[in-house]
């Protein structure tokens, strides 16, 4: 488990790093179903998506997000759960590896869904489940944030 240290560290990656934009795709497609330019990076509240429903739908998605950082950072990677009123239902892990200084990158991942028979309504997940992602460098935490997704 990584823990929060090195302050001044921390400090400067968190102050330096910002989410640009982000959307949601139909892998099978390419089109774009959900985009956001709020910066869902930044931890201490909750911040809110309201995704299209027939997002559910699609068998696999892809999420693409735009992110600038002014400290390079060695592993830069994610994980992130999902969880449905407080209970994690999927944890997902990504890396994207060395991020260089005052730099601007796109990052492009893909997630399988899973098999429709599994699928939770639309109407029953909406306002019921946030995803919590936490932010590394390497081992280090360098923020942790929560979106809580309402199915339009």
């Amino acid at each position: 488990m990584a823990r929060l240290e090195d302050g001044d560290h921390v400090s400067k990656v968190l102050k330096g790093f910002k989410l640009n934009w982000m959307n949601l795709r139909d892998a099978s497609t390419g089109k774009i179903l959900w985009e956001n330019t709020e910066d869902l990076s930044i931890a201490g509240k909750v911040h809110e998506a309201r995704v299209p429903k027939k997002i559910l739908k699609c068998k696999a998605v892809s999420r693409e997000i735009n992110f600038s950082s002014i400290e390079a950072m060695e592993q830069f990677r994610l994980e992130q759960r999902v969880l449905f009123r407080g209970k994690c239902l999927e944890e997902w892990y990504f890396e994207f590896g060395f991020v260089i200084p005052d730099s601007k990158n796109t990052w492009q991942s893909q997630i399988e869904a899973a098999p429709a028979s599994q699928m939770i309504p639309a109407s029953v997940l909406s306002g019921n489940v946030v995803i919590e992602t936490s932010f590394y460098d390497s081992e280090l935490l360098v923020s942790r944030s929560s979106v809580k997704i309402f199915y339009v």
